[in-house]
């Protein structure tokens, strides 16, 4: 991992290359297929579950009104989409109890 503790495709090749055994070019085309699917999947409107580790759900969010913290006017916020991640228990065990 790199010095600010983020994972990154490139760290994620590396341990395919290390642990698989896949050259590092391959490595690196199998991540970013990987991602590349769960993309596509994500803009078809579809959620992405991975057993063990979580769901990315996509929500609609409707039109609501807002206001501006600094000066208390409302402002209308457009209707969007939203992406989340809820974690499966089991990642959560292993986040809170070191697994």
């Amino acid at each position: 991992m790199t010095d600010a503790g983020t994972l990154t495709r490139a760290d994620l090749a590396e341990s395919l290359h290390r642990n698989v055994g896949l050259s590092r070019a391959d490595s690196a085309r199998l991540v970013e297929q990987m991602l590349e699917k769960m993309c596509h999947a994500l803009a078809q409107g579809e959620n992405v579950k991975i057993s063990g580790f979580g769901t990315f759900v996509l929500r609609d969010k409707g039109e609501r009104v807002g206001r501006n913290p600094k000066t208390g006017v409302e402002v209308p916020i457009a209707p969007r989409r939203v992406l989340t991640f809820r974690a499966s228990q089991m990642m959560r065990d292993r986040i809170n109890h070191g697994g």
